[in-house]
């Protein structure tokens, strides 16, 4: 127990800190910018303690199956993003000796809000079999009109279509329906 501490122990050292050396490297050189709100050193804290309990599909750690280069590579992808997993906003999967660092629904939404700071909200919702639906084209864009649902109407296996709508500060709305 005590050797495999001292193990994650040397390799969060050998890891988190050269990511944090190389980030501190880019934004000195100005070859990376982060965002006002984004601390990379917690984000880089939170991603080692949900490291420690990740496991691939055979539910082995991904820090011992993965290669050192490609966590340190998920690790930089999450700071570069400027995104946290402690906020949900990214999860690290393993794709056999590989680490991804892949981007969720939350980090794609705080992505969107930080790159326009326009946008007051994002909702995403499901149409079932038995819901009323309906939108209208308005100068070649969907604008919905009526979801009106029933509870009993939600079945995974029911699912007829679903929808985004970014609603803006001003009023304005976009939806794209899939």
């Amino acid at each position: 127990m005590k050797e495999s501490a001292n193990s994650l122990a040397l390799q969060k050292h050998s890891v988190v800190d050269l990511v944090s050396q190389r980030i501190q490297a880019f934004t000195q050189s100005g070859e990376l910018r982060l965002p006002a709100d984004y601390a990379p050193e917690n984000a880089l804290k939170s991603a080692w303690l949900i490291l420690q309990q990740t496991v691939d599909k055979d539910k082995r750690p991904v820090l011992q199956v993965c290669s050192r280069d490609s966590i340190a590579n998920a690790l930089l992808d999450m700071v570069v993003q400027g995104l946290n997993p402690a906020k949900k906003q990214i999860y690290f999967i393993a794709y056999g000796s590989q680490l991804v660092a892949q981007r969720s629904y939350f980090g794609t939404m705080a992505l969107a809000k930080r790159a326009d700071p326009v946008i007051e909200d994002i909702v995403a919702e499901v149409v079932y079999e038995g819901d009323t639906f309906s939108y209208r084209l308005e100068r070649g864009k969907k604008v919905i009109t009526e979801h009106a649902q029933a509870l009993a109407n939600v079945r995974a296996q029911a699912i007829q279509a679903a929808y985004c709508t970014v609603i803006y500060r001003d009023g304005r709305e976009t939806s794209t329906i899939m």
